[in-house]
């Protein structure tokens, strides 16, 4: 499919819908939001949309009678939903109406994301190559199998670790602060200690950095890069 990803966010918080549709503007996707089931089954028209992000509680109806109400008219769309729910039959209720993948809250924009991608990939709804990697001089990012190598070394890293390295990449030479990776790497809700990204970068230099050149730099006053020394 030519073009941007076309996504339709459901949820009736102004915040949310705020924050993710300038998340997945700036990667690249088109949004348009709907903000109550019944706009969600106005908008959700055949072949309009890529994906429908869903939350599971709306102020007029259940996601999953949503889902249901979807599929019943036809409309084969891939449906991601956002649940606070975490009790596997809240999950599988949503599977089960015809959902294909859930994220619950709360959750990074970078698993969003992630998840968002999986699913069009697996749905077939936006041709992309197969396992794509993120590079940047000899370090390496395979986001399918989540491995990591420098040098061809392979990285062991954590789940946090993983995500933070993955904004870097995407954002090769770019000066990131410290609010933006905040919001795009830890949790939408997160309400912590800024100090934390500090901490994380320091993590990630003592194993990313241990070979030469260092591609993990501070900028001060203003927050961190991946870049070469030359262009720091």
């Amino acid at each position: 499919m030519a073009g941007a990803a076309r996504i339709l966010v459901v949820d009736d918080e102004p915040y949310i819908t705020d924050l993710l549709g300038a998340a997945l503007r700036f990667e690249g996707f088109d949004v348009e939001v709907a903000t109550t089931g019944a706009q969600a089954m106005a908008k959700a028209l055949p072949g309009r949309h890529d994906l429908v992000l869903l939350d599971m509680m709306l102020p007029d109806a259940e996601g999953t009678d949503v889902c249901r109400r979807l599929r019943a008219q036809g409309v084969s769309t891939p449906v991601l939903f956002l649940t606070a729910r975490d009790a596997t039959e809240d999950k599988v209720a949503g599977l089960t109406v015809g959902g294909d993948d859930y994220v619950t809250k709360p959750f990074s924009l970078d698993e969003l994301v992630a998840r968002i991608h999986a699913v069009l990939r697996r749905t077939g709804a936006v041709l992309a190559p197969a396992g794509p990697l993120l590079e940047f001089s000899d370090l390496q990012m395979d986001e399918e199998t989540r491995e990591v190598w420098r040098a061809g070394t392979p990285l062991e890293l954590t789940a946090t670790e993983f995500n933070l390295l993955r904004y870097l990449l995407v954002n090769g030479r770019r000066v990131l602060s410290k609010s933006e990776i905040l919001d795009h790497v830890w949790t939408f809700e997160f309400a912590g200690d800024p100090g934390i990204v500090e901490t994380y970068i320091s993590y990630l230099r003592k194993k990313v950095d241990c070979f030469d050149p260092p591609l993990i730099h501070t900028v001060r006053g203003v927050g961190y890069s991946l870049r070469l020394p030359k262009e720091a």
